[in-house]
């Protein structure tokens, strides 16, 4: 089944910001994952030793925190490349798909089908002989 059949002489859109962003989205997630990691890190390497019950609990919710701004980052990254992605395809060739036939063409009909009008105009069903 081949599901991207360009059409011949198609022609492609001029690329834009989807190309910048695309290209840019790997070292926006590594610095995007590794900052606020680093500041966790910073935060658990300069806290006291003998750590209060307080500063424990500070030091979790800071843990939280990090990781809520991890996968919230993750998640916009992900977001960003299908949109790019999206663009991409749309921008590109154009493509067609398999063609299905309306029964009525371009003028509509003034009554409704039946369903024996409407499985006899269809491409490879059986049809009734009787």
């Amino acid at each position: 089944m081949n599901w991207l059949q360009k059409i011949p002489e198609s022609v492609r859109s001029a690329s834009g910001l989807e190309w910048k962003l695309w290209k840019k989205l790997p070292l926006i997630g590594l610095v995007g994952t590794v900052l606020p990691l680093l500041c966790l890190l910073a935060m658990h390497f300069f806290a006291d030793t003998p750590a209060s019950a307080a500063q424990d609990r500070w030091l979790q919710l800071a843990d939280y925190f990090v990781w809520a701004v991890l996968i919230f980052h993750w998640t916009m990254v992900i977001t960003v490349a299908i949109g790019c992605v999206i663009v991409m395809i749309m921008k590109g060739p154009a493509y067609v798909a398999d063609s299905y036939p309306v029964s009525h063409g371009d003028k509509p009909r003034s009554a409704h089908e039946t369903s024996e009008e409407a499985a006899a105009s269809r491409p490879g069903q059986p049809r009734e002989t009787t």
